[in-house]
């Protein structure tokens, strides 16, 4: 069964809170916050990047478990924030992380869901016999312009998953997608800021598309909510994936493990991935995990994942690296000056 090897995270210990975004804007920070479910978001250090976070992500999934370099047969970097507009992210991790110059590698680009869309293309290469191994990560710097709502929530951070065929962690039992041209969200070349239609990325676009890819899995397997431990959908913010799951029929039970946003705020390619992998720190063998991830423009990819016995054998050193609510910990606050500093948003001319 092809499925996850290891998995890491990464999340830069920089926050801001959002009544001190509100602050500025002269905001009501209470409705913001009840409105969003969003407390603070992550910040990235001055220099932190999609690559930095990329490559400390993946880093720590090979800490988790050995993975001879020479059997990663590919690296997709899914990314909307990717450092250069002609320049691969892979091929950097690829690099940092010793894997030799014998792969295939690519940096994918839709909206949220590239990370998602990169580990479907590592399953089928190794399904196929192509390559041994395939790592897939999903990382973000989001962007949000001064005063526009996306600023409450756009954060930094990723998630990288090794994916491989036998004595996987998690066998992934079965992946399809949903897919329509929404145009809820976008960003041409050369704009600093994306733009997004308001309350026409919910309906249009979130919702229909979680919801088609959620049940297109469900009638496929023949499965319902009961039958699955643990969900995980994407999270701009922390009402959409708590409405999504009752829509659904799943319970706040089931996605408490995985919804992050609240302390993290939105990563974007890395927000499905990285509430996949705050699940995983707290799996057990036999957990099943539904998974749903969105990506503007507009699609869906969902995953039925069951956890198996290797995630608890010496095989895999869950502890080698950081859990998601180890990276979450011990933030340093910023305000809006340096962090506005940090986004790049304010700039010390020479």
């Amino acid at each position: 069964m092809v499925g996850i090897y290891s998995y890491g995270v990464h999340i830069p210990r920089y926050r801001i809170k959002v009544p001190e975004i509100a602050r500025i804007w002269g905001a009501n920070a209470e409705d913001i916050t009840r409105g969003l479910g969003v407390f603070e978001k992550s910040v990235p250090d001055l220099d932190e990047d999609t690559t930095t976070i990329a490559v400390e992500a993946a880093r720590a999934a090979l800490r988790r478990r050995t993975v001879d370099p020479a059997s990663i047969g590919a690296i997709y970097v899914g990314s909307e924030s990717h450092p250069y507009a002609v320049k691969p992210t892979a091929c950097t991790v690829g690099e940092a992380i010793g894997a030799t110059p014998n792969m295939t590698a690519a940096d994918y680009e839709f909206a949220c869901k590239a990370g998602t869309a990169g580990i479907q293309t590592c399953m089928g290469l190794v399904k196929s016999g192509m390559i041994p191994f395939g790592i897939a990560v999903g990382a973000d710097v989001a962007q949000g312009a001064p005063g526009d709502a996306l600023e409450y929530t756009a954060a930094a951070g990723g998630a990288a998953f090794v994916i491989g065929e036998g004595e996987t962690i998690a066998d992934i039992n079965r992946t399809c997608s949903y897919t329509t041209d929404t145009p809820d969200f976008w960003r041409r070349e050369g704009q600093n800021y994306p733009r997004h239609g308001g309350r026409f990325t919910g309906d249009p676009g979130y919702f229909k598309h979680v919801q088609g890819a959620a049940r297109l899995m469900l009638d496929t397997v023949g499965t319902s909510p009961k039958d699955y431990d643990y969900a995980v959908f994407h999270q701009p913010n922390a009402k959409f994936p708590q409405r999504a799951a009752k829509m659904l029929g799943f319970s706040n039970e089931q996605i408490r493990p995985g919804l992050v946003v609240p302390r993290l705020g939105n990563t974007y390619s890395g927000a499905s991935m990285i509430g996949l992998a705050a699940t995983l720190d707290v799996a057990k063998p036999g957990d099943r995990i539904f998974v749903t991830s969105f990506g503007s423009g507009a699609g869906s990819d969902a995953f039925d994942i069951t956890v198996t016995d290797v995630i608890e054998s010496e095989e895999f050193n869950r502890a080698a690296a950081p859990t998601v609510e180890q990276v979450l910990a011990n933030p340093i606050y910023l305000d809006y000056a340096l962090y506005a500093k940090h986004k790049g948003k304010i700039v010390m001319q020479k």
